[in-house]
């Protein structure tokens, strides 16, 4: 759904023969991971490829900003893996790898597991997406990106220790497991949901949670065209299979969480439960209303937010007020 690419500068390139063997280095750390040997060099059309996966060629966009900063020329062949990088040192019993996520689901007993992908807190909305996916599974795998995040974005040790206090006071022993995965958020929406449809069926899950504008920034994308992109591809292509959730939003008739498809009421009464808003009210001090989140959540994010030398402006779309 989104190509997998290793670029490099035409110089280096050049300097490369097909066939040879290159060293795959981790360019934060020094460390060898792999290797890869080349079998083919193209030049890459980077407005080609961000119309294709983002939709856009939008410099404000981060994975077109992303991908336009790349070098020109893409490296292609069989890689060799050497090391996972930092990531088990520094995420012990958190990073799992999908045989052990497998292993895990067969000693919880199991057989059908809905994904979660989280990279904000869970606030109200996500609790009820997930707590949905429990009624209709046998467990739930929350997951966390420990990959490169963008600006004013949550630390995942930040987000873990969150999700751990959630699920300890509001969610039935068993029924959750929370893992983290070596994954950088590109902001592709619909493309990216399939993506991470792939990687969670490789981790065993049977169902993944797709809930309003999945994987989306900005307003780049509609609310549910993440959804939609499931329809549009061959039957078959996949053995899991999306759990499809309306926009969630606490109401005040309700008196609760509710989706579209739960609640009669009106706009008014509506109040739009989002991880973006949530992290504009904390980082500028703002009170976070009592339906947002759990207190033992909000606790350690206000404890987070006071250590942050730096504010980063969090700015709300559309979808993230409420509006359609």
């Amino acid at each position: 759904p989104i190509p997998i690419t290793l670029s490099a500068a035409k110089d280096q390139v050049d300097r490369l023969a097909v066939g040879q063997e290159v060293a795959l280095v981790d360019e934060e750390s020094g460390e060898l991971i792999g290797s890869m040997t080349v079998r083919e060099k193209y030049t890459i059309d980077r407005a080609h490829e961000c119309k294709q996966v983002f939709r856009t060629t939008d410099p404000a966009h981060p994975g077109v900003a992303n991908v336009m900063g790349q070098p020109e020329v893409n490296l292609a062949g069989p890689v060799k893996v050497f090391s996972e990088g930092r990531f088990p040192a520094d995420y012990p019993g958190l990073y799992m790898r999908p045989a052990e996520t497998r292993k895990a689901f067969e000693e919880l007993g199991w057989s059908t597991v809905a994904a979660l992908q989280l990279r904000n807190p869970m606030h109200r909305s996500h609790e009820h997406l997930a707590k949905i996916a429990v009624e209709v599974c046998d467990g739930l795998l929350i997951q966390q990106i420990l990959g490169k995040l963008k600006p004013g974005d949550i630390p995942a040790e930040v987000r873990v220790k969150a999700v751990d206090a959630l699920v300890q006071h509001y969610f039935v022993k068993g029924t959750c497991l929370q893992a983290g995965v070596p994954l950088e958020m590109r902001y592709g929406g619909p493309r990216e949901a399939l993506l991470h449809a792939v990687f969670r069926q490789n981790f065993g899950c049977s169902h993944l949670i797709v809930g309003r504008d999945h994987a989306g920034v900005g307003e780049y994308y509609g609310p549910f065209d993440a959804q939609k992109i499931f329809d549009e591809i061959p039957a078959g292509s996949l053995e899991l299979r999306p759990l499809k959730i309306d926009v969630t939003f606490y109401c005040g008739k309700c008196d609760g969480m509710a989706t579209g498809r739960t609640c009669p009421h009106g706009k008014e009464d509506r109040v739009a439960v989002s991880g973006t808003m949530l992290r504009k009210t904390l980082s500028e001090g703002g009170e976070v209303p009592d339906h947002f989140s759990r207190p033992e959540v909000l606790a350690i994010l206000k404890e987070y937010y006071a250590t942050l030398e730096e504010k980063v402006e969090v700015k709300l779309h559309k979808y993230a007020k409420g509006d359609k």
